[in-house]
């Protein structure tokens, strides 16, 4: 209940069935997810993992900082990402965030046209769309996918319909700070689209509910709205549950 006295219904998102994916894709998807183990199997071999390797030669691991600092860019593909902790749940040491800079996407998508904006949005070749966050254990691995509040990112916002079109852009072909994270990052995206897709769409529902529920307010920065949806991930179980549903 909010202080308007309007009951605000928060359902998780359901997880995709892979049965209903088309067979084409559920190839595509087993493809990808031998890219995201041997990316994985690389660093085990030597002894490091994802998190580790974004953490080397950073100092001091501070709660809320950007790592590695400045962030990683691809000035070709406009894709960026960053590793950071602030948060306890869901058993995460941190996770990292997805982004494309949209103005290397010109004409592709439009931000929302939204009067009731507080705060200014990123602009021109500034404007930047969240992808996904990406939750990770204590050892370097994923546990978790999720969907956030425009003031957690600092995104410019856009439909799920937009970035669900724009999803197969990102990609990060340097090898800065790591060749391996930077090619299983990429991966993850494609191999857990069906997750990002739910995540994101769901997402759209819970802002507008929330805009219903605040008609005079800037939902975009309501900090009692922080995640809008969750979705824990397994790599080994969605492969699993791919082979299943292959023709």
């Amino acid at each position: 209940m909010n202080d308007r006295g309007i009951l605000i219904q928060s359902t998780a998102p359901t997880p995709p069935d892979p049965s209903r994916l088309p067979p084409g894709e559920i190839e595509q998807l087993l493809a990808v997810g031998d890219e995201v183990r041997a990316c994985m199997r690389a660093l085990e071999r030597v002894g490091f993992n994802l998190v580790g390797e974004v953490l080397k030669g950073q100092g001091d691991f501070v709660e809320s900082e950007h790592y590695p600092r400045d962030d990683v860019f691809d000035d070709e593909t406009f894709g960026q990402y960053y590793y950071h902790a602030h948060r306890s749940e869901f058993g995460e040491h941190g996770h990292f965030h997805t982004f494309l800079r949209t103005g290397g996407l010109c004409g592709e998508i439009h931000p929302l046209d939204y009067p009731l904006a507080s705060t200014p949005w990123p602009q021109g070749n500034e404007a930047i769309a969240h992808l996904a966050g990406i939750s990770m254990d204590a050892w370097g691995r994923p546990i978790g996918l999720f969907a956030a509040n425009r003031w957690v990112t600092g995104e410019t916002w856009y439909s799920a319909a937009d970035i669900i079109q724009i999803l197969p852009h990102f990609a990060i072909e340097h090898a800065w700070p790591s060749w391996p994270v930077n090619r299983w990052i990429g991966a993850m995206l494609r191999l857990f689209r069906p997750h990002i897709q739910t995540l994101l769409l769901h997402r759209d529902q819970v802002i507008n509910t929330w805009q219903q529920a605040y008609p005079e307010q800037d939902v975009f920065e309501n900090r009692n709205l922080e995640l809008t949806g969750y979705l824990p991930i397994s790599i080994g179980d969605w492969i699993a549950a791919l082979r299943r549903a292959a023709p």
